[in-house]
């Protein structure tokens, strides 16, 4: 354990994705945080895409891929990991890592946090919410957006308990404009016009995202002299957004590029980007990219989206489930070149000023101290 000569120690056990930028953000804040002094090990797969990154930083790695909320095989490995004593915290990054690392902590004397991307879809009458969120023996919960520390703060209760004030947190996954240094992908490539105003979609669709409504909204987008093309990046299944691309008058001017392992550069293309979430959306990598490239987001009020931008300066804010609230926001931007590309640059801005990986870094550093300080686990 932690103590006067010696760093506070985190084991971090987390899974992966299939991007190498989307893993990154985590990536790079537990690199500085070993890099502030923090004795950081990691447990997640061997074909995680960072893995060497956090090798090459000094960071300890070691395989687990845990399967299921009840894998017990990964459970015996973190009981093992943690009986070498000497860990202050377990860090978990997702709900099946923290279901195992919960009852392999038992009696560990060790704290235990958990990250959370995503806005609600946690309940006092879901049994499986109290084996993980709502689990007494979890100290912290690192959430990557106001809207997501409110709802625990706010909508969690029962008669006789509520979820206890100063458990959740904000912390915002941090980027870093070097990140993004490719350059835009050409429109030949993607079939789109060079004189097109072109909105751009990243999303991996489900049916809250709300990609329907963007699609509706395309007939009444106007741009003075320039045609207006709906760019829809990832893959798109959901049956009532592919019923609005077939009725759509404007269908000839949506294009379906599907996944792309350069999205970001597909999405630096184009003159705006839409996300027409309808509701619990965290703090979404899809606006952060374009605001990277300095295209300016037009995002709904439901959930952290909001959070990225100050509205009317860099990017706009609608309500959800609205076909003329987006075609109003892109006609508002399309209707004046110079203002878009400032509010694109303000976006950009903003991702150096409130969304970097140092503040990531700080605000995590601070919150383990807080825990270490706070006494027993679970307190």
């Amino acid at each position: 354990m932690t103590g006067p000569d010696l760093p506070m120690r985190v084991l971090v056990v987390t899974g992966h994705s299939n991007r190498f930028h989307s893993d990154l953000p985590q990536t790079m804040a537990l690199v500085g945080l070993k890099q502030a002094g923090v004795e950081i090990e990691v447990m997640c797969p061997d074909t995680a895409p960072t893995r060497q990154l956090m090798v090459d930083a000094g960071i300890r790695v070691s395989h687990l891929a845990i399967g299921s909320r009840f894998d017990f095989a990964a459970r015996r490995a973190l009981r093992d990991r943690l009986a070498t004593g000497g860990y202050d915290i377990v860090h978990a990054f997702n709900a099946h890592a923290l279901q195992n690392v919960l009852p392999a902590a038992r009696g560990s004397g060790t704290r235990v946090l958990v990250y959370r991307g995503t806005v609600g879809n946690v309940s006092v009458f879901d049994p499986m919410a109290w084996a993980t969120y709502l689990h007494p023996r979890l100290d912290g919960i690192a959430c990557v957006c106001d809207a997501a520390r409110e709802f625990f703060d706010t909508q969690l209760h029962l008669p006789w308990w509520r979820f206890p004030l100063g458990k959740a947190v904000t912390i915002a996954k941090g980027h870093d404009l070097a990140w993004y240094q490719e350059p835009p992908v050409a429109r030949a490539e993607l079939g789109v016009p060079d004189d097109a105003f072109l909105v751009a979609c990243l999303v991996n669709e489900r049916p809250r995202k709300g990609l329907s409504y963007l699609v509706d909204a395309l007939p009444a987008m106007r741009c003075e002299g320039r045609p207006v093309h709906l760019l829809l990046i990832g893959r798109v299944h959901v049956k009532k957004t592919l019923a609005s691309i077939a009725a759509s008058p404007a269908r000839e001017r949506i294009h379906l590029v599907g996944f792309r392992g350069d999205a970001a550069q597909v999405q630096a293309a184009c003159d705006a980007c839409v996300l027409p979430t309808l509701k619990r959306e965290g703090l979404p990598r899809a606006v952060i990219e374009g605001m990277a490239y300095g295209v300016t987001p037009v995002v709904t009020n439901a959930g952290g989206s909001k959070e990225l931008i100050v509205d009317g300066e860099s990017g706009l804010v609608i309500e959800p489930a609205s076909a003329s609230a987006i075609s109003g926001a892109v006609n508002y931007l399309a209707a004046d070149p110079g203002r878009n590309r400032a509010m694109g640059q303000a976006a950009r801005q903003r991702m150096v000023s409130h969304f970097s990986v140092q503040a990531t870094v700080e605000k995590t550093l601070a919150l383990y101290r807080e825990l270490i300080a706070d006494g027993q686990p679970g307190a």
